[in-house]
């Protein structure tokens, strides 16, 4: 932070608002974080589809799960069919694509956390999660927000076939 000039007084809690949102965005894109969401949304589909999830689905599933739009939007179960469901919100996926592309890195580094720490184990392209979380996260929390969304994509992801996922998201593998 650079020093005011001289005569101004600084102001610690104007400090402390600017840094928030940084704060949050690298809590949100803390690697132990994705790695516990990804594991989450790898057993949802790994109950559906015992091969495991398609290490490349990790890529829809974390921005998916940490955009708060997007959580706030989802539907109760895994009823409303995925591509119905994108339809219905085509003001969330117009901005998909570049939300996906700036979490190709963070991305990358929540998985190389989780085979690292066998959070999750990869199988013929196909990560299965490899340990049960410990603990849960605290109910109304954001955390436990994203990981309950986590479970349900995974288990949406698991009823579509890939390509028609990353297709109808507009993105490419």
């Amino acid at each position: 932070m650079t020093t005011p000039p001289t005569g101004q007084i600084r102001d610690p809690a104007a400090e402390t608002a600017w840094n928030e949102p940084a704060a949050l965005v690298t809590a949100m894109l803390n690697p132990a974080l994705i790695a516990t969401l990804l594991s989450t949304a790898a057993d949802a589909y790994t109950h559906r589809q015992t091969s495991g999830m398609p290490w490349a689905l990790s890529f829809i599933a974390a921005p998916m799960a940490l955009h708060q739009g997007t959580r706030s939007a989802l539907p109760a179960s895994t009823r409303t069919h995925l591509s119905t469901w994108i339809s219905r919100h085509p003001v969330l996926w117009a901005g998909f694509p570049r939300r996906a592309k700036v979490m190709v890195a963070p991305v990358r580094a929540g998985l190389r956390f989780a085979l690292r720490h066998n959070v999750l184990e990869l199988h013929h392209d196909c990560l299965k999660q490899a340990t049960q979380p410990r603990t849960e996260p605290p109910e109304n929390t954001e955390t436990h927000d994203i990981l309950r969304s986590a479970r349900l994509i995974g288990a949406w992801m698991a009823d579509n076939e890939t390509a028609a996922i990353f297709a109808g998201l507009g993105v490419e593998p």
